[in-house]
This record gives structure tokens, sequence and C-alpha cells, in this order.
């Protein structure tokens, strides 16, 4: 079947309205030896073969692993309503909402969206969201460099490595100082933070939990950031919120995370949801855009973008930002799934992930040739150090029926033994155990 909906008399009325006798024509321009002499298209096939032929790429993925892989992105249970929502046709066919008196269904959803961030991380101000953690965080340290006026940044090494590549891609034509400072024993190093904290620092970027899934309360750090006129940014895990100390209660000006745990499927990659929220003193340095709470001349309660700080809406060299399109449907299964939470929901998920990972941590510990790392606290996520390779390790679980966790030698030079295991509150007992016999019988091999 052709999809083309231009008949010949449609091309030929088309063309000679611009000018041109033939499609070839179009293309005079360019060279024949640029041109490309086939775009090696297969002949057309049927729905049913199409189908037939999709079903079976699929069915190479293997979505029976069971799941102990975290590093960012996380394997939680999303209830049933999240989907039954967002599929709704009023939400899953709409943009961004130019036009509030044709918008007010998306504008309350946003504006309840950036209350639940709030709220969450114990700060003042969100906005209607962003593409990723990762470009968050980029935002977050963007927003530290316009509010003090300085370009110097301290980043701690425990905040994820593909965050911080995207901070420095994202950077790499500004002038623009990075330091990185180490993790000693899962934790931060105070003395190395303190030694590069002076008055030309613009930020410290810490992540709690950090990528070892170590835990720590920084309210240390960032007084003395402050005490410097820095800005203090922290990257979180938005379930560990359910137990952990907020940022605000931290004391932190800006606080980001990826909302993916938020109801958000891990879909190969995405798409996903950057989550930013902030005090009042940094409002007017926010990107993207703000939905605010207003009245109409009758009185009646109504939704507006407050702020739309883009280049498109305001002069370019004032704007905050340009990559910062809100992710609107993820945001609002973010939004939905915090409020099917509620609050002694998100306590209790939190308590659970917590649990499962202290039992998953006794059973390991137990098996020859695997260490647990207990230096530090963890919240759900923890490293393990084995008497072989960690790739090698994580090859083998995947044939017996495992996703067995994030070799940190990919990540992190001489911890090829390592591996950080993550487990949700979707992990059984009965699955911990047999993950445990698992990983003995391939260090065994």
């Amino acid at each position: 079947m052709n999809y083309v909906p231009h008949t010949d008399k449609d091309t030929s009325e088309m063309l000679k309205a611009i000018g041109v006798g033939s499609v070839e024509d179009l293309f005079r321009d360019i060279p024949g030896a640029l041109r490309p002499k086939s775009f090696d298209i297969p002949e057309g096939k049927s729905e049913f073969e199409v189908c037939r032929y999709i079903k079976k790429l699929a069915a190479k993925n293997a979505t029976d692993l069971i799941s102990f892989l975290g590093a960012g992105f996380y394997d939680h249970y999303i209830p049933a309503a999240v989907d039954a929502l967002v599929s709704r046709s009023e939400f899953y066919t709409a943009y961004t909402p130019y036009q509030p008196e044709s918008s007010q269904g998306w504008l309350q959803a946003i504006y309840e969206y950036q209350t639940a961030v709030c709220e969450l991380l114990g700060l003042d101000v969100s906005n209607a969201s962003l593409y990723d953690g990762g470009t968050a965080l980029y935002e977050a340290a963007m927003m530290a460099v316009r509010l003090t006026g300085r370009k110097k940044i301290i980043v701690d090494q425990g905040v994820n490595l593909i965050y911080r590549t995207m901070l420095y891609t994202y950077t790499s034509n500004l002038s623009i100082e990075f330091i990185e400072t180490p993790v000693v024993s899962g934790q931060s190093s105070r003395e190395e933070v303190f030694k590069h904290l002076d008055d030309s620092v613009a930020a410290v970027i810490l992540q709690n939990p950090n990528f070892f899934g170590a835990i720590d309360d920084y309210t240390d750090i960032v007084k003395k950031t402050h005490e410097r006129g820095a800005i203090a940014i922290q990257s979180v895990y938005p379930i560990s919120m359910g137990m952990l100390k907020t940022p605000g209660e931290m004391g932190f000006d800006i606080a980001t995370g990826e909302g993916q745990s938020l109801g958000i499927p891990l879909s190969f990659g995405g798409p996903y949801l950057g989550f930013i929220a902030a005090k009042k003193e940094c409002l007017r340095q926010m990107p993207g855009r703000i939905v605010g709470a207003t009245v109409d001349k009758d009185a009646r309660r109504g939704f507006v973008l407050t702020l739309q700080t883009r280049e498109q809406h305001i002069r370019r060299e004032k704007a905050t930002s340009n990559i910062c399109s809100n992710e609107a449907l993820c945001a609002l299964r973010a939004v939905i799934y915090l409020t099917l939470m509620g609050k002694t929901g998100l306590k209790e998920l939190a308590s659970l992930n917590y649990d499962k990972a202290e039992f998953a941590k006794s059973v390991l510990e137990k098996i020859p040739g695997v260490t647990v790392k207990r230096s530090s606290p963890t919240f759900n996520e923890f490293t393990i150090a084995l008497t072989k390779n960690a790739d090698d390790i994580v090859y083998k679980m995947v044939d017996k029926g495992f996703a067995a966790g994030f070799p940190l030698g990919r990540f992190y030079k001489g911890m090829d033994n390592y591996l950080l295991l993550a487990v949700t509150e979707k992990r059984t007992r009965e699955e911990i155990l047999k993950f445990g016999d698992s990983l003995e019988a391939a260090l065994c091999d």
C-alpha cells in the first residue's frame, strides 16, 4: 500500500506553484557525486509481516531477568493507575500549555507536580521539569554561576559519572573550572572539599545517596560552602526521601535528580524526567517554566505560566537556558505516582527498600569470595568486592537469569572486582536467596 497521499496531479500542481519542472529539479544544486545512489531501503512488507518481524526482534530482549541493577535507574513497581490516567487522550496528545484559557488541566497538573517536588525535597520552588537527572544537574550548576558571578565548581566523585560527563560536555565551550574531589571509604572527603573551597568557588555539587550507594549528612559541607558565599547543590534519589534528610533540611540551595523511579518505566533508557527545586532566593535563575496559581477577573482560581525564561520568551541573552523543554507526560506520571503513594506510603516504600537491601547484605556476606563494603551506611544500593572480575561475573549471572548489578570498574579505575547492587521493593526473599546461590556458583565456576 502506498502511504504517500499525493497523486501525480497533486505533485504536478505543487511543482508548478514553486516554479520547477520536476522533483529532480529540486535537487539540481547538489552535485551528482554528492547525491546518494540509494538509501538501501528494503521492499515494503504487509502489516502482518512487519508485526511478526518486530515481535521477533523484541523477543531477543532479556525481559525475564531478575534485576539487581541500579546505578541511577531503578526497577520499582508502578501502580496500574499511573498508566491508566496518563493514557487519557487529553494528556498524551497535549504539548506545552502556552494558552492558559485552553490548557487549565495541564497547567494544574504541572502546578501539582511542582508542589509535590517542593514537598519531597523540602525546598521553596520547582520548575515544570527537565529532560533528565544529568540535564537538571547541569542547569543547577549554571544557576550557581549566574547567582555568584564565579566560574569554579567543586564536584564530588560520588556524583554519578553519567551526570558528570553531561555536565562537562554541556560546559565544554564555557570558561568554567571543575575540581573533582575523591570519595574516601564511600564518603565525600571533607578534607579535600574544604581544601579547594575558597571565595572563587561558585558551587559545591554532591549526591545522596552517592554512586556507591553510601548516604551522608552534608550539613557541615553546606555550612562551609555558604560561609564562602557559594551555592550548595545536591543530586538525590527521590525514593530515598521517604527516609533520609531532605536537601532543604541540610540547607542546600538547589536540589536535582532523576525522576525515573517515580512511576516511569526503565524503557531501555528513556524518556525520563529531570526535576529541580531551589530556595526562593534562586527563583529568578530557575530554567524553563514555572506554573503559578492566580485568579481571573471573577476571582476564580486559575493557572498560568508565571515565569518563562527560555530564549524564545525573553531576550536571548537574558534566557536562563535553551535546552529545558519540560517532560510534561513524565512529570504527570511522577505526580500521579507520588499522589498514589502519599506521605505514609513513600515512607513505607523507602523502609521496604532499605530492609530488603540489608537482608541482601546479610545473605551475600556469607558467600566465600564476597565482601560487603560496610564503611558507610546505605539506602537500597550497596557495593560488594569480589575475588573475580565483576564484569565476568555479571555475564555469568545473565545465564542464571539475573541482571546482577553494575561493575564499578567501568566507571572507576582500580575497581574491576567491585559490583554495585540495588535492591528494590520488587525483589522477594526467594529472589534474593536465589541470587546469593547463583552468585556463589558463578564465583566457583
